[in-house]
């Protein structure tokens, strides 16, 4: 049987051939790839004027956050915010 070029099946002729992926379109590794973006985030975050907050809650808290985000069709932050914005509001009118 002679090799043919285009045929990939036989794998037992093409073991030590390395295989065409998709073409690296970033010279950085991965690990350096997502520090880049993260500090990027934070910049496009900071000039829209929004803060981190972080918060640790319970696991029942958190899958109940999950299911009501869902069901209203936004993410967890946005649900997050939209319910410490009522609840500031209310404090603020008291």
């Amino acid at each position: 049987m002679a090799k043919q070029n285009t045929d990939r099946t036989t794998i037992d002729l093409f073991a030590s051939e390395k295989r065409v992926g998709r073409p690296r379109t970033n010279p950085l590794e991965r690990k350096d790839q997502l520090k880049a973006n993260k500090r990027n985030q934070l910049k496009r975050d900071r000039a829209n004027g929004l803060k981190r907050i972080e918060l640790k809650v319970e696991q029942q808290l958190f899958e109940k956050l999950n299911q009501l985000a869902t069901e209203s069709g936004i993410s967890r932050s946005e649900l997050i915010e939209k319910m410490l914005n009522k609840q500031v509001s209310q404090f603020s009118t008291n």
